[in-house]
């Protein structure tokens, strides 16, 4: 009798509504609209979770694709989608603005804010084409310790190794998480 091989559990991830709205349809031929219509099919083939906190749900209105519109559909119909009661975390928000004296750059991360408190309030994990935010969350990481241990993926820019992640259970693994993760 052949071993069975381990299902990986399915994990809650916030994507972001940049991702959302770079899904470009099945014809897409530009490579972060492929990177991210893929990247959404195998988060719902593998049974993962779209996090979605009312704030997330806010920006996917005004800035989604009408692939993801579609998608996002599919995933409630097959019940694919973690509503997150995620709130204004002070103590977050207060670290962000302390971690940068530039005012644009607190600005920006006050912006996607939200996407730290969902993943805080779920599993961990975020997907986000943003990599000058992910670079503010990083540093600011260094001295707050709720946002270190956060993966945070880019479908666009390490497309095939997120695949894997999502295929193997989006670990969380150190070289993903913002507490590693450098300018």
């Amino acid at each position: 009798m052949a071993k069975s091989k381990s299902v990986p559990s399915p994990r809650v991830i916030v994507v972001d509504c940049s991702v959302a709205h770079a899904a470009g349809p099945e014809g897409a031929t530009h490579p972060t609209s492929r990177h991210c219509r893929e990247f959404l099919i195998v988060l719902r083939k593998s049974c993962h979770r779209l996090g979605w906190s009312s704030a997330v749900a806010e920006e996917w209105k005004q800035h989604r694709s009408g692939f993801a519109r579609k998608w996002l559909v599919s995933m409630f119909a097959h019940k694919l989608v973690e509503s997150i009661s995620a709130t204004e975390d002070s103590a977050l928000r207060s670290a962000l603005i302390k971690s940068s004296t530039v005012k644009k750059t607190q600005v920006a991360m006050l912006k996607d804010a939200h996407l730290l408190e969902a993943a805080i309030c779920s599993d961990n994990r975020v997907a986000s084409l943003d990599e000058t935010v992910r670079t503010l969350f990083a540093a600011a990481a260094q001295t707050f310790k709720p946002i270190q241990g956060i993966a945070w993926v880019n479908p666009d820019r390490e497309h095939v190794s997120v695949v894997e992640w999502l295929t193997t259970g989006s670990p969380l693994e150190s070289s993903r998480q913002l507490s590693t993760h450098g300018p």
